[in-house]
């Protein structure tokens, strides 16, 4: 079986080249060929010699898979679907905005953290995804060169996952790798503990809490991690780790209605963000199936922004993008999985 060479660090590709006898300085140059230039073929890695790309050829593979489909919305959003392990699928989306390109990557194939606003919950856990298959997600889409920021938002949780995520955002931004800024890169969790710890002392990428409700036992309702991770033990972890001037945490609060879109929640959000130099991003929810929960209004998410930034909290509100593409992460790859194309 050929090795893949996507996803591996530069010490890695050093290991492989001296293990086929080539010198310890090619590494370098097929790092830049495949994260900076995107190369997905030996053939085009012009300084390196024909005998050691036929060497490279013979043990190796540069990992490239393309997406198996892709979906285009009226606003310009992507949703790019690709193959994953044991005839899974996985999904990517791409978001322009003006001069800013996101791309949202999955980083496990569906997620056991049962939250009940999110259709991925609804897959169950299939598997980790490896750095390979993150890496891939950014190199493998037809904006692989317009790429400007990076969110860990798609499928899983991306600390259930600690290891290959902290080896692809480590790949994403070394000079050897893609040279992204950290400050351009944001990792979303549930409130996973034992991977923020280790998010938080290695890697200087943007945190983001999918926050949701202050209330416990309405939090728990909804998302049942916090049983597990109660988000006062999270928001303590978070309040105590020394963040330098750069590197932002800001929270996710999609908006129900009549669920947590009052005063009260208002009320507390401030009382339990007090400390924390951070923002919110309210969401408005995209309906899944089969689900009883109903987005606010545009009203409604106006007035609870407002109330939020007069009581000192910066908040926002995301654009809603792709609704006409199935853009609630897990419809298209759920859809997929079950042959209803």
């Amino acid at each position: 079986m050929k090795i893949n060479l996507l996803g591996k660090s530069l010490k890695e590709i050093e290991k492989v080249v001296l293990d086929l006898g080539m010198k310890k300085f090619l590494a370098k140059q097929i790092t830049d060929w495949i994260y900076n230039k995107k190369v997905d073929n030996f053939d085009h890695m012009r300084n390196i010699s024909i005998k050691n790309r036929e060497l490279l050829s013979n043990s190796c593979q540069i990992g490239h898979v393309k997406p198996i489909n892709v979906q285009e919305s009226v606003d310009g959003t992507k949703k790019y679907l690709f193959n994953a392990p044991d005839n899974k699928f996985i999904e990517t989306a791409y978001i322009p905005d003006k001069d800013r390109h996101t791309v949202c990557v999955s980083s496990q194939v569906g997620c056991k953290m049962g939250c009940k606003f999110c259709f991925t919950a609804k897959q169950g856990f299939q598997s980790n995804l490896s750095a390979t298959d993150i890496i891939n997600q950014l190199v493998a889409i037809d904006e692989a060169d317009k790429i400007t920021n990076i969110v860990y938002m798609g499928m899983g949780e991306p600390f259930d996952n600690i290891d290959e995520v902290l080896k692809s955002t480590e790949i994403l931004c070394s000079n050897y790798g893609m040279a992204m800024s950290p400050r351009r890169i944001t990792v979303s969790t549930i409130g996973h503990i034992p991977g923020l710890k280790r998010f938080l002392n290695e890697s200087d990428c943007h945190l983001a809490v999918s926050l949701h409700s202050p209330f416990d036992e309405e939090r728990s309702n909804i998302m049942p991690v916090q049983k597990a991770y109660p988000i006062k033990d999270v928001l303590n972890e978070i309040r105590n780790f020394d963040f330098d001037n750069q590197r932002r945490v800001s929270f996710e609060y999609i908006m129900f209605k009549d669920v947590n879109d009052s005063q009260k929640h208002v009320s507390e959000l401030v009382k339990i963000l007090r400390g924390i130099k951070c923002r919110i991003n309210l969401i408005k929810f995209h309906p899944i199936p089969d689900s009883d929960l109903e987005g606010s209004d545009d009203f409604t998410i106006e007035r609870f922004k407002n109330a939020l930034n007069k009581k000192g909290i910066v908040t926002t509100t995301r654009k809603s993008r792709g609704q006409d593409i199935y853009a609630a992460c897990g419809l298209l790859s759920t859809k997929k999985q079950n042959n209803q194309e």
